[in-house]
């Protein structure tokens, strides 16, 4: 009986050493009612946009429609989750250099701040860094004020952020 009982904590304890993922943050940046208007009437449903990071350079933008609120988050966030991208901090937990990124009507310009300064940033750029794991930068959205066009515009500049050992490799310098 014992040894059957040392099996089954061995397989415990393996099982949890497996699952030593890394822990991801989830924010929700909106929810949406949606209404379809069909022949029956009308069909409600709900849409959520979510972001989800490490708070260590990794950040991905999820979005999902389901009949209730909680479903529709937990398909945003699996989608997040698939739609992760990697990114470089420095010490300072800011990023290297200016970056511009873009999608669709929204343009979000990104700079580097000082120590102790902070995130400076509005609506859901604001969301995206802080779950990046960002500390000290200064941004600001242009154009269209659409939340979720301007964390997908803020993914994109993060995904354009380079080192200087990556700049220096792709131009074959020492």
């Amino acid at each position: 009986m014992s040894t059957d009982l040392k099996r089954v904590n061995k397989k415990n304890s393996r099982r949890s050493g497996a699952a030593q993922e890394p822990k991801f943050v989830e924010r929700l940046i909106k929810i949406s009612r949606v209404s379809k208007v069909t022949k029956g009437g009308k069909k409600l449903s709900f849409r959520a946009i979510v972001v989800v990071g490490d708070e260590n350079g990794k950040v991905g933008v999820g979005v999902a429609k389901a009949d209730d609120v909680v479903n529709a988050f937990k398909k945003a966030k699996t989608d997040g989750r698939k739609n992760l991208v990697q990114f470089p901090l420095t010490k300072s937990l800011s990023i290297p250099h200016n970056v511009t990124g873009n999608f669709g009507a929204c343009s979000i310009i990104m700079r580097p701040s000082i120590e102790g300064s902070g995130v400076i940033a509005g609506g859901a750029v604001r969301i995206v860094l802080e779950v990046a794991g960002v500390k000290n930068v200064i941004a600001k959205q242009l154009g269209s004020n659409n939340l979720l066009n301007n964390a997908r515009a803020s993914v994109c500049a993060l995904q354009n952020l380079t080192t200087k050992s990556q700049v220096s490799k792709k131009r074959n310098l020492e």
